[in-house]
Order: C-alpha cells, then structure tokens, then sequence
C-alpha cells in the first residue's frame, strides 16, 4: 500500500476543518444555529406580546394601554349610582307610585297646555296598557298547564295549599317602565317632530274601545280559570277564643 507524500499531508490537512464544519463540528461565524433559535424565540414572543397588548386596547372602553377610559368609567360609575337608588327604593311603594302619578300629571298638564303632541300620549297610554295587562297575567299561562302536570300551578279551591300570584310582570319592573315610558314622553313634548297633527277625539275613542275590549278579555281568562291577580297572604287560622284564654293563664 503507497503512503501519501507531504504534498498529499498538506492538502488533507487544509480540508479537514471544511469537512468538521460540514459534519456537525464548528460552523462558521455568523451561521449558529442556537443563536438563530434564540433570536427566533424572543421575535415570537415580542410578537405575541405586542398582539396581546392590541387586543386588550382594542376592547371596547379601553385605551390602548388597557386602562378603562374617562367615558367607560363615567358611565359606569353613573350606572351604579343609579342602580344604588333603585335598590333603596324598592321597599317604598307607595312612594313610588306617588311619584309616578305626579310626573303623569304633570306630563297631562303640559299636553293641555301646548295642545299637542297627541299622538305621543296615545302611545304612552297603549305602552302603560301593555304592562298593565302584563301585571295583572299569571307567569306561568294556565291554558298551557292543562295537560301538563309540571311545574307550579295556581290554587283553584279553597282548602288547597296556599300559593302565591306569580306575575308576569313583577310590581316593582311595572313601576319602572311607567315611570320611564312618561320620562321619555315628557323629553318628547320638547321636539317638534313629533308633534304630527291628529284629530285627537278619535284617539280618544280608539283607546278606550281598546281598553274595554282587552280588560273584558283579560276577566274572562281570569274568571275561566279562576285566580284573582292579588295575594294579600296566607290565610292564618285561630283556635277559640277559650283554649288561647286557658294557654295564656
């Protein structure tokens, strides 16, 4: 077997860190691959941080930099001002509707005085018919329940267990619309838009052929199915008036 000469030693020595370098030794400068991969990684990661942060600032009421902005949190804060009142309200019903009859006074007096705006009003008086029918109706339809065994039903005779009139639509939610359909009535009478000239005695008429006809078909589902829209409470009984006189001695 021939042995290489020194030109050939040379040469092989030249070529082998080229050959390391193509075999997973040392690769050239600048080509690292473990730098390539950090670099990438911090890129990803800036970029989903950067994402991040536009989706937060895109949010509605949000800056950019993911604080609530002046308008969301005023709004906010007004929100619950006003939903602190409602919640201190509610126990005063009378009240209430002391002050619902006042704006609707006040709102009458004001349709007199400007000799307008009639075709508001028989708006307002159709909305507050709704809920009032809405009001005086069970939750639960007992034309629905007839077949059907499920659920609570009302007490048809009187030795029955005592259950309570469940509306439709609850006391204090009825309050609320009225006062907030006379509310936007009122704000109405200040545009003259809506002021579209109407002959006012056949609204009149209209309303009240309404009024009968609905509460008259309101009576017969009330007397047909036999439930009264109030519950003053349960019935409590009492012994005689002895036994209580020989307890209490």
């Amino acid at each position: 077997m021939a042995t290489p000469g020194p030109v050939g030693c040379e040469a092989a020595a030249r070529t082998r860190p080229s050959l390391l370098g193509a075999r997973g030794g040392r690769p050239p400068a600048g080509l690292d691959p473990l730098q390539k991969e950090g670099s990438g990684k911090g890129e990803s990661r800036t970029r989903v941080g950067a994402s991040y942060r536009m989706s937060e600032g895109d949010s509605v009421g949000e800056s950019v930099h993911g604080k609530p902005s002046v308008v969301y949190r005023f709004f906010t804060r007004l929100g619950q001002i006003y939903q602190s009142w409602l919640d201190k309200s509610t126990p005063y019903t009378a009240v209430r509707w002391v002050v619902t009859l006042g704006l609707s006074f006040v709102y009458m007096i004001r349709v007199y005085l400007l000799q307008g705006w009639y075709i508001v009003t028989y708006a307002l008086g159709i909305y507050h018919l709704n809920l009032f029918i809405a009001f005086l109706s069970p939750k639960v339809d007992p034309s629905l329940m007839e077949d059907s065994d499920d659920g609570p039903s009302l007490p048809t005779k009187q030795n029955e267990e005592f259950r309570p009139f469940i509306r439709r639509l609850p006391e204090f939610k009825f309050w609320h619309a009225a006062t907030k359909g006379i509310l936007v009535a009122m704000v109405c009478t200040f545009f003259d838009a809506f002021n579209v000239p109407v002959f006012w005695p056949i609204l009149v008429m209209y309303f009240i052929m309404l009024f009968c006809i609905t509460m008259k078909r309101q009576i017969k589902h009330m007397v047909k199915y036999r439930y009264i829209p109030f519950t003053h409470g349960k019935r409590r009984y009492r012994g005689k008036d002895d036994a209580g006189k020989a307890f209490a001695s």
